[in-house]
């Protein structure tokens, strides 16, 4: 590994180390405000270039198309969509994955680099390189920099945290023991602490999963002997102004941190110190200046298609590289595509949203943060340019879908007969997949099967392509003459 700038040699900083740099800060009182104010072919007849470049000009890549990625898939925020346009990309460029034995890296136990199929360590004989991490794991940046250069490019995905506690209770009820004990979401919301149990099973699905994801560490005041965040004492939430309908980017984040009106059963009153304290700020503000440092690019779940623009010009990829259907979509929920605002929502599913962003504090900090920072890029892109691509895009995808699906959509996984094409069925709702049109030729076939492949089908796929299973042939047994 060569000299790593800056910003590299912060990366080797992991989180924990930070917080412990951060609780001498917090013995001394915080006298000082910490981190301040911050498909390559075509289909016939839907011909779109590659490039969505402002102003025309000659057909001459301005940069290289980065290769060596590495994706944090974090749960239930679109996250599979994103791995089914890297899988594709990477089985169409020849280039190598690193792979799970199974489907995850020992989730949910942090990432090592041995759990890597294939993996030797520095010392131990010659391997090839990989080009690409995407399957789910915990975040270890030490682990992960065995595996990966330190050059990757590294990303992730973030949901509003109101969202994706929909979307994980449904998804989790079996797993999850604080989700399995609520007869609902909206009951679990109004007294997480009967349900709740720091460190039993399944119970990283039903609080601040992202943060768990991310592998960060949790505030001291949510911590266990585990390890594990507890509920606060008072849960009250605070509530998003009413009758506004916010978009993400605009969402002041001092709403993080500091109480503000509630409405609890048709009265005003002021929410206790649910969310943080000056010493639990600046903790978070911490740990997202670490991840700054650590990731290139964060997508947010409700701009899918905007992240994906931003995600192809970072990559120096062309259009039909970001393209793809939705994977692991529940049937009458989503992922991402509206954007986050309480103002089409009856007044129970805004306090439900409320209560979910203030049970998910952490959760809720990261939204807010990777929101701005996806704004800011789109702000530097241009908007004007930004909305062409989105509509090409989306052009793309549904020219895409009608000629290779069958209804032109996702369908019920009861339709669905070829089991290379459905989807693993989990949880209380059920995943929509994919069932091809007839009569296609064999190069558009070849190409609408990448489109519709479910994960853990594409991964045995890319694990069969590059560890090719070996057939032992008995050898024949020379009959000697008779003597």
């Amino acid at each position: 590994m060569g000299p790593l700038s800056p910003t590299r040699t912060m990366r080797l900083w992991g989180p924990r180390s930070l917080g412990v740099a951060l609780g001498v800060f917090m013995t001394i009182g915080f006298a000082l405000q910490l981190w301040g104010g911050p498909f390559q072919r075509r289909l016939p007849g839907l011909q779109l270039r590659h490039s969505w470049a402002s102003t025309p000009g000659p057909a001459v890549p301005s940069c290289l198309p980065r290769q060596r990625l590495v994706f944090l898939k974090t749960h239930k925020s679109g996250s599979s969509s994103v791995l089914s346009l890297l899988h594709r990309y990477g089985d169409r460029h020849g280039l190598r994955f690193a792979l799970p034995a199974r489907y995850q890296f020992g989730y949910p136990k942090l990432f090592q680099a041995s759990r890597v199929k294939g993996y030797r360590p520095q010392g131990g004989g010659t391997q090839s390189p990989f080009h690409i991490l995407c399957h789910h794991m915990r975040f270890n940046l030490k682990e992960v920099l065995q595996v990966m250069p330190s050059d990757s490019f590294f990303f992730s995905i973030v949901r509003d945290p109101a969202a994706l506690a929909r979307s994980a209770f449904s998804y989790y009820k079996s797993t999850s023991s604080a989700f399995r004990k609520s007869p609902s979401l909206a009951a679990f919301l109004d007294n997480p602490r009967a349900f709740y149990q720091p460190g039993a099973r399944g119970d990283h699905y039903a609080r601040n999963l992202l943060w768990f994801d991310f592998g960060l560490p949790f505030p001291p005041e949510m911590r266990t002997k585990r390890g594990n965040p507890h509920p606060p004492r008072d849960p009250n939430p605070p509530q998003l102004p009413s009758g506004v309908g916010l978009r993400a980017h605009t969402l002041d984040p001092n709403a993080l941190f500091h109480p503000v009106p509630t409405a609890a059963d048709g009265h005003s009153q002021t929410s206790s110190a649910a969310f943080l304290d000056l010493r639990s700020s600046s903790f978070i503000q911490w740990n997202l200046a670490w991840l700054d440092s650590v990731f290139d690019l964060v997508l947010v779940a409700e701009y899918f298609d905007e992240s994906l623009v931003l995600l192809a010009d970072a990559l120096c990829w062309g259009l039909d590289d970001v393209v793809g259907f939705m994977h692991n979509a529940q049937a009458g929920g989503g992922q991402g595509g509206s954007a986050v605002g309480d103002g089409g929502l009856t007044a129970e599913d805004r306090q439900l949203s409320a209560r979910a962003r203030a049970w998910n504090n952490l959760d809720w900090a990261l939204y807010v943060h990777f929101n701005r920072s996806l704004w800011a890029r789109i702000k530097q892109y241009g908007q004007s340019r930004l909305d062409s691509a989105v509509a090409e895009l989306r052009a793309r995808r549904e020219a895409l879908a009608k000629h290779c699906l069958v209804g032109g959509e996702a369908l019920d996984p009861k339709y669905i007969t070829d089991r290379r094409f459905r989807p693993f069925q989990f949880g209380s709702g059920k995943v929509l997949g994919y069932v091809l049109q007839s009569g296609l030729s064999l190069q558009d076939q070849e190409e609408c099967e990448r489109l519709a492949t479910p994960e853990l089908q594409y991964k045995d796929k890319l694990d069969a392509k590059q560890f090719p299973p070996t057939v032992s042939v008995p050898l024949k047994t020379s009959r000697l003459p008779s003597p």
